[in-house]
């Protein structure tokens, strides 16, 4: 599992201004104090949450791969078995997830860089 939470601290420290911060007992990586990405457990299994709309939610959540995680499901997150999806698509999605969170101006770094 270690691996799986390595891979996603390399994406997030790509973001700027992002911070780790453990949180509920796992994993919460914020930008200016707000969560947009999650690691943890689903039955037994390394999981990504990542914040999304509900739209990409019912979108993604037909497929087994993924599911409407506790707590934050019904705000549109999305988990994800991380053993189960490209690491290239999980990108996206934090990527995605963290554009809904981080100000404009961190958005626009980002774009620039």
């Amino acid at each position: 599992m270690s691996t799986r939470l390595n891979r996603l601290r390399k994406l997030v420290e790509t973001l700027p201004e992002t911070e780790e911060r453990l949180t509920w007992g796992h994993p919460t990586f914020r930008v200016r104090d707000k969560i947009f990405t999650t690691f943890g457990e689903q039955d037994g299994k390394a999981a990504i949450t990542v914040k999304q709309t509900k739209a990409k939610q019912e979108a993604l959540c037909g497929d087994a791969r993924f599911f409407v995680p506790a707590y934050v499901g019904k705000h549109g997150w999305v988990g994800i078995y991380a053993d189960q999806v490209e690491w290239e698509f999980i990108a996206e999605l934090v990527e995605q997830a963290y554009r809904m969170t981080a100000p404009k101006t961190l958005v626009r770094r980002l774009d620039e860089a």
